[in-house]
């Protein structure tokens, strides 16, 4: 029996401007610019026998173009070889560039052929990807966070949140972290008095507060019947997140900048957050978020994967513990894929097409494009 082998590799990269900036904590306090665009590297793997699988990474502000430049080295390393051989072959790209680390973009610029592969194997067996890694859920509950921005006055933010959950979203993530935490606590409060004590509430603080700071705030927002409190201190900071699992009542959420499934373990291992929010193309596809689904499993661990729901939709799909994915209509607003995720009453519908179920429009990827690059 033959092998079909990969023939050629496409890398683009492509600049989704957001509708209006946004602004987080780290703008807040000084530390970033309101961000204005989002960077996508997007490959797209095509076999001897014309199969065709794609993924992507992305990246906020700086870093979009560093990620580009080392997939451009990485993809002619794929060329003649067996796209079954994934795990093999995200361990071939990693070596390849070892000398600059094995996390950060080292991964992340993995991760558009890793879910490329993946989608190419799943299409290959006429099945959805969740279908294939073994699907528990038909549907997932989903919550939006693009309303919940520092720039908006809190009743632009309350205004926002019933729009969305008119629109199907199952909850509401609002950011805070500001200088002054009682403010942070007033616009909890008002959100919450707005929209019931029924409709789940997140806040994220974007790691801007340290561990004596947190705790403070994290008390009043005891109050709120929060489903989480996200990266209440710096990303990396274990044993800080630990203390607030242990001292406060409302979960400890976090893990979305964390770039490698190395970095994540820790996290894991010694149950320092309630909620796991490791991002699949940040820490290097679906090959490296597989393990972070069975370490979480073992510990009976929420799911609540950051950001790139096209992606984390049909992965948590596969697991079989409570979840939750962030719903962003940035790339929907833009039109990047044919395809758009399906909510409804709270829940997104997990995709039943093959593959990762995302086609790229070529036409809005083209007006987009910044570079790219063709091998084989």
């Amino acid at each position: 029996m033959s092998v079909d082998k990969i023939k050629s590799v496409d890398v683009r990269l492509i600049c989704v401007p957001l509708a209006k900036p946004v602004s987080d904590a780290k703008v807040i306090q000084g530390k970033q610019t309101p961000l204005k665009e989002v960077m996508i590297t997007v490959a797209t793997i095509i076999t001897e026998d014309g199969r065709e699988g794609i993924g992507y990474t992305y990246c906020k502000r700086f870093g979009g173009p560093a990620q580009y430049s080392l997939s451009k080295e990485y993809a002619p390393l794929l060329i003649g070889e067996d796209p079954n051989d994934i795990s093999r072959l995200w361990n071939k790209l990693l070596w390849s560039s070892i000398s600059i680390g094995n996390s950060g973009v080292a991964v992340q610029a993995i991760t558009p052929f890793d879910i490329a592969l993946w989608d190419l194997k799943a299409k290959r067996a006429g099945l959805s990807i969740s279908k294939l890694l073994g699907q528990h859920k038909d549907e997932v509950p989903c919550y939006n966070t693009t309303g919940g921005f520092l720039q908006d006055t809190i009743e632009e933010v309350i205004e926002n949140a019933h729009k969305v959950l008119s629109e199907g979203a199952g909850g509401i993530k609002i950011k805070v972290g500001q200088p002054d935490w009682r403010e942070d606590v007033r616009r909890v409060a008002a959100l919450r008095k707005s929209v019931g004590d029924q409709v789940p509430i997140m806040i994220d603080a974007n790691q801007q507060w340290d561990v004596s700071t947190a705790l403070k705030a994290g008390r009043y927002f005891d109050e709120y019947n929060l489903v989480w409190f996200e990266e209440p201190v710096g990303a990396h900071d274990v044993d800080g997140h630990y203390r607030l699992s242990r001292e406060l009542s409302t979960p400890i959420a976090t893990g979305e900048m964390l770039t490698s499934f190395r970095e994540g373990l820790p996290y894991l291992e010694r149950g320092a957050f309630d909620v796991c929010q490791l991002d699949c193309p940040r820490i290097g596809g679906i090959t490296q978020y597989r393990k972070v689904m069975e370490r979480a499993e073992e510990k009976r661990i929420v799911l609540a994967p950051h950001y790139s729901m096209e992606i984390h939709l049909p992965l948590v799909a596969c697991y079989s513990g409570d979840v939750w994915v962030e719903h962003f209509e940035w790339f929907e607003q833009v039109g990047i894929f044919n395809e758009k995720v399906e909510m409804k009453n709270g829940m997104m519908k997990v995709p039943t097409r093959p593959g990762m179920g995302l086609s790229l429009n070529m036409e809005v990827v083209n007006h987009l494009l910044v570079d790219s690059v063709h091998f084989e």
